[in-house]
């Protein structure tokens, strides 16, 4: 394994499949600017930059970054921002000037999250306007919390930054033209996708498809990997060994997204930072929605494949596959492909129909179903990088042929049942009744329609919401679809897409 830290090329090839780069960096690298504060990146104390080819450089939580997926990126960390010279970066030298560092704890990742955004983006944000800049600069920190709560002066630091252009562009240069090349790998070709092994573990990088399901032949006992927000959970949260991971991170076929005039294909390691790009128009309720799916940190290495795989009962991006019809295209071993429509996927609580030796490769989406009217609604409480409560997708359309005299209703949600699901009944009722009359509701038939989603699911409580407060959550959010749906088709405009409960 071949990477570079600092400026520094780094070899490595004894380490264990499951060690993060931030055990990496502060064990074997003595660089303790990098904090853990969560060990599972909800707080931000952890993030660096990671520059993979020629995508630049992204701010990620190193906490739950698998160290084997770093073979062939260049990574930065505090320590290393400004090693160039005796001048300190212009982020840096901001939280000096607005007093934005306090404690000092959490400062190393938020000053490498802004730099994180000046390098996304300094240009085009420095002729924004200010709004625009303050907008940026929140989004860049979002995944970061200060304990001592002064996020005044933080934000300041950020919107500082963006006065000093010409220093933000050295840096930048300095650090896209200056970084070493990761040499050509020498490994054998046999043995090129073993990236670490110490003996007793080992991780894989295929560069194919075709190498990923020769690897899923020989090592069945292996589990797959692509951002590893939710996976690495397992190791930092659950203090559980991975012995034998495969990385699909560079395997181009699947993370790649492909626009057609019927379909959209969306490749299952594409990232959200990815899909906010290349779904901005076709779906800028979607693309809201990621705004709060998680932090920029989680958003640059989670990946839509993942959090459909994971069958977590209240992931935020199946309610709005299951609204739109989406299917699944499964491979396997064998190198056979096979179809499947997301609503038949999952079966009971973490189960899915994934057999041994298969994988997700790609979901499929509907152009058709996309230019249909979509509300979705996320429930947590707190607004940005937070899991959902209860999350609500919720999709209808005009019946021209009167098959459907209410329009053609989809409803789904997560944090209501074991898996995300489908409300099936309740989209029957909506769709053979005419609910909505010249803009006007007949709460009638939604009480309805309340009543037998409340027959659909039976939620449980926990730390984040009762079942009677999700039960009524999900009811309420149905009438808020209808509602909307309603006034958007008598004319009226409806600004808010995306509401939260505190």
């Amino acid at each position: 394994m071949q990477f570079v830290v600092n400026n520094k090329r780094v070899e490595l090839d004894d380490a264990a499949a499951d060690m993060t780069l931030l055990q990496y960096l502060r064990n074997q690298q003595n660089l303790v600017g990098t904090k853990e504060g969560c060990a599972s990146g909800d707080c931000g104390a952890c993030t660096v930059l990671v520059a993979s080819g020629d995508a630049g450089y992204k701010a990620v939580n190193a906490c739950i970054y698998p160290l084997g997926s770093l073979h062939g990126c260049s990574v930065i960390t505090v320590e290393g921002l400004a090693d160039r010279g005796a001048e300190m970066h212009p982020v840096q030298a901001a939280m000096v000037e607005c007093h934005g560092s306090q404690c000092g704890f959490c400062t190393p990742g938020i000053v490498m999250s802004l730099a994180g955004l000046q390098f996304a983006a300094a240009d085009e944000l420095a002729a924004a306007g200010v709004d625009a800049q303050r907008a940026a600069v929140i989004d860049a920190i979002s995944g970061n919390l200060c304990r001592c709560t002064g996020y005044r002066p933080i934000v300041e630091a950020g919107l500082s930054a963006f006065k000093k252009p010409a220093q933000v562009a050295s840096f930048v240069q300095k650090w896209e033209q200056d970084a070493p090349l990761v040499g050509k790998n020498d490994e054998p070709a046999s043995s090129r996708s073993r990236i670490l092994s110490d003996g007793a573990t080992t991780y894989w990088q295929p560069q194919s498809e075709a190498e990923l399901q020769q690897l899923l032949a020989e090592q069945p006992q292996a589990r797959l990997v692509a951002g590893g927000t939710d996976l690495m959970l397992d190791v930092t949260q659950q203090y559980k060994s991975l012995p034998h991971l495969i990385d699909l991170n560079r395997i181009a076929s699947l993370s790649e997204i492909k626009i057609t005039a019927d379909y959209v294909c969306i490749g299952a390691a594409t990232t959200y930072s990815q899909l906010e790009k290349s779904l901005r128009d076709l779906s800028p309720e979607f693309t809201a929605l990621l705004a709060r799916l998680g932090s920029r940190q989680i958003r640059n290495r989670g990946t839509m494949g993942g959090n459909i795989c994971n069958a977590s009962p209240i992931a935020d991006t199946p309610p709005y596959l299951l609204a739109l019809d989406a299917e699944l295209e499964i491979g396997n071993s064998h190198g056979d492909y096979r179809r499947e429509r997301l609503v038949d996927f999952y079966r009971d609580y973490k189960k899915t129909t994934l057999a041994a030796g298969e994988y997700l490769a790609r979901i499929y989406i509907a152009r058709a179903q996309l230019a249909k009217p979509l509300k979705l609604f996320k429930i947590s409480k707190r607004y940005e990088d937070d899991i959902s409560a209860v999350m609500g997708a919720f999709c209808w359309s005009c019946d021209a042929t009167n098959q459907f005299p209410g329009g053609q209703f989809k409803v789904a949600f997560s944090g209501m049942a074991g898996i995300p699901k489908r409300a099936q009944a309740t989209e029957q009722f909506l769709s053979s009744q005419q609910w909505c009359v010249a803009g006007v509701v007949n709460e009638t038939i939604l009480a309805q329609a309340c009543d037998l989603l409340c027959g659909e699911f039976a939620p449980m409580s926990d730390v984040r919401a009762s079942a009677a407060y999700r039960m009524e959550m999900a009811c309420n959010l149905l009438k808020k679809s209808c509602y909307e749906f309603a006034a958007e088709a008598s004319g009226a405009v409806v600004e808010e897409r995306l509401f939260h409960h505190a």
